[in-house]
């Protein structure tokens, strides 16, 4: 049989390897160890009562119903259009109007836009129907089965455009607005906003 201080300088070795092994956390996990419950769920997520809704963007100061607003970004990036109002998402809902530039209704974020200091006059209430809810898109009919290219031209001829719906509405929406513009308005909407040489951002007054 081994001495007996030579078992004890063994024992002391392993411990102080396996420490060394495991680390600060695991010795702690070792020696502290919780009871009860856990509050996480199996995917290491805690679990919340309920979702939290995200608060909309509160709007800048320098923009009211009837301001003209300069795109940034987009489809329609350069033009001129008018705010009609802020909807719930936070969004700003703009339009051309659609007869005088060709912008249609649209929603976009307060980020993309430069206010300006031209207004127009605008009655606010007229816009009260629309909504978010306006621009969802209509849930398609799912198809399996593999695409040819007899299905796909299908597909092609069964995309639809606007509805005639929105189309009149549109246009009603945008005839109290035309209504109300001159002819130097009209101009000035139709023109595209550009930077030519020797022009800086910062130094212009919208």
């Amino acid at each position: 049989s081994r001495p007996r201080k030579f078992v004890i300088f063994r024992l002391l070795g392993r411990c102080r390897n396996h420490s060394v092994r495991m680390g600060k956390a695991g010795q702690a996990r070792q020696v502290f160890k919780t009871f009860g419950k856990s509050s996480k769920r199996s995917s290491g997520l805690v679990k919340t009562e309920g979702k939290q809704q995200a608060t909309p963007a509160k709007l800048k100061k320098n923009i009211v119903p009837g301001s003209i607003l300069i795109l940034l970004a987009g489809r329609f990036r350069g033009r001129r259009v008018v705010f009609l109002k802020q909807l719930q998402s936070g969004l700003l809902l703009v339009t051309g109007p659609y007869a005088v530039n060709g912008v249609p209704l649209r929603r976009v974020n307060q980020r993309f836009c430069i206010a300006t200091s031209t207004k127009v006059d605008l009655d606010a209430s007229k816009f009260n129907s629309v909504t978010d809810a306006y621009f969802a898109r209509e849930a398609g009919k799912k198809k399996g089965g593999k695409k040819d290219e007899s299905t796909f031209f299908a597909m092609e001829a069964e995309k639809q455009g606007i509805s005639d719906e929105k189309k009149a509405g549109q246009k009603s929406m945008d005839e109290n607005i035309v209504k109300g513009l001159g002819a130097d308005m009209k101009s000035y909407l139709k023109a595209r906003f550009s930077l030519s040489a020797n022009m800086y951002p910062h130094e212009l007054k919208f």
